[in-house]
């Protein structure tokens, strides 16, 4: 052979090289991968490359490796995350950050929707064919304003603009809109303005329950996921007299995440599946403990054993420590507990392990915060802490001092660590008074 057909042989080689390698980049996004939802019987199904994908996922930005682990398929996060979610065999919904009414954005200002739509079109382009793009979800909760106002109509019509761009530009991932439950009067606003949408995200906490229900009353005929679910929200729970909420316990927690998905996501045929909020440690929202799955320094809670459980069909081989009852002088949360300034009280929690782990038991004592983020806890920070407040310490019991201002709310943390990487919460608040 000369060395002409050599090099054209050579130059050969490697255009099929080539050709193999862009088609496989162009078939994990492209028709190989593509993401549709059917019609079949009473309700919907999600297919990915040809095969049913039901989603099991969560919302979150850290501990990666553990949700893979517990089962999941699936993460809801910003495109920043496509590369490591598919190196860990995740697919994801991907956030398209719009502006927000309440936080001071103006759908009148045709220039800024122009501005809006430019930036998410450049995003879509950028990632449609990344092989672990799933779905695009356009805005969070764009409807609530805090305080129920009013939103601006036209928002609905930016949505469906650039859900209809998306679908130009990307026929092969479906598109939602990310919206709450309340007012649910405005799924009508949502149907009218918003054809192009494929599917509805929905975010709900203890009334989840009645998702099925509301979607059937106003007539939406296209499937659902459920963004954003977890334990009761702190505006759903009972409160003190002084208006603390009261918060479940993780332990209380663990049996609503398996409650709610089974009554919802694995009973309606018209939801494709969920993720669920929050797989990460470090979010302050009315308290450090009530949203996150995992304790500060990495610890799964029960809640990360439920998910795994209803994943898999498996628990963890080492489950979650689990809080029977948390008292201050015998009286639990919900009897509203009063102490007098510098009053030496006890503290019982009754705790036990699944597995018969030997537990550690920490306190924490932190006053209730007084101003709370408008919106999804932000701004809000844990408060720092009450040192030195235990006077004894024994086989889960505690005697302590409570500070000397009058007229403050407190909350009294506690902690089971199972020395197997698992941890139970729980908190009780009281009022500081003379009686």
């Amino acid at each position: 052979m000369n060395y002409l057909h050599r090099s054209i042989l050579l130059i050969a080689v490697f255009a099929v090289i080539i050709s193999c390698i862009t088609a496989g980049r162009e078939g994990s996004a492209g028709t190989a991968g593509k993401v549709e939802i059917r019609k079949e019987g009473d309700g919907f199904q999600l297919y990915r490359a040809g095969e049913h994908f039901f989603i099991k996922g969560a919302v979150g930005w850290s501990y990666l490796e553990e949700l893979a682990e517990a089962g999941a398929n699936s993460l809801r996060a910003g495109p920043r995350l496509l590369d490591e979610a598919h190196g860990l065999g995740l697919a994801v919904l991907v956030n398209l950050r719009m502006g927000a009414e309440r936080g001071g954005f103006d759908y009148d200002d045709e220039d800024a929707v122009k501005e809006q739509f430019d930036r998410i079109k450049e995003i879509v382009e950028e990632n449609k064919d990344h092989p672990a793009v799933l779905m695009w979800a356009i805005g969070n909760e764009l409807d609530h304003i805090p305080g129920n106002l009013d939103y601006n109509l036209k928002m609905w019509d930016a949505v469906n603009d650039i859900a209809r761009m998306i679908k130009e530009i990307d026929p092969n991932h479906p598109v939602m809109t990310v919206t709450g439950t309340g007012r649910p009067e405005k799924l009508a606003d949502i149907i009218e303005r918003c054809p192009d949408l494929d599917l509805l995200g929905i975010n709900a906490y203890a009334d989840i329950v009645d998702v099925p229900d509301w979607l059937r009353e106003y007539s939406w005929d296209r499937p659902y996921a459920v963004t954003e679910w977890g334990p009761s929200g702190h505006w759903e729970v009972p409160r003190t007299r002084r208006g603390v909420a009261i918060e479940e316990t993780s332990t209380e927690k663990a049996v609503l995440y398996r409650e709610r998905y089974e009554r919802v996501m694995l009973s309606d045929p018209w939801c494709i599946g969920s993720f669920a909020f929050l797989w990460t440690s470090d979010r302050q929202e009315r308290t450090h403990t009530w949203y996150n799955m995992f304790t500060g320094d990495g610890l799964k809670k029960g809640t990360v054993g439920s998910m795994q459980y209803m994943w898999t069909g498996e628990w963890p081989e080492n489950r979650a420590p689990e809080i029977e009852s948390l008292t201050i002088n015998g009286m639990s949360a919900r009897d509203d507990v009063a102490l007098a300034p510098n009053s030496t009280n006890t503290a019982r929690v009754v705790v036990n392990d699944p597995d018969s782990d030997a537990l550690t038991i920490e306190w924490e004592l932190l006053p209730e915060p007084t101003e709370f983020g408008a919106y999804a806890g932000q701004g809000e920070t844990k408060p720092p802490p009450v040192e030195g407040f235990i006077r004894s310490d024994e086989n889960g019991n505690i005697r302590f001092d409570v500070p000397g201002e009058t007229g403050r709310n407190y909350r009294l943390f506690v902690y089971a660590f199972d020395g197997q990487g698992n941890a139970a919460v729980a908190n009780i608040p009281f009022f500081v008074t003379e009686r």
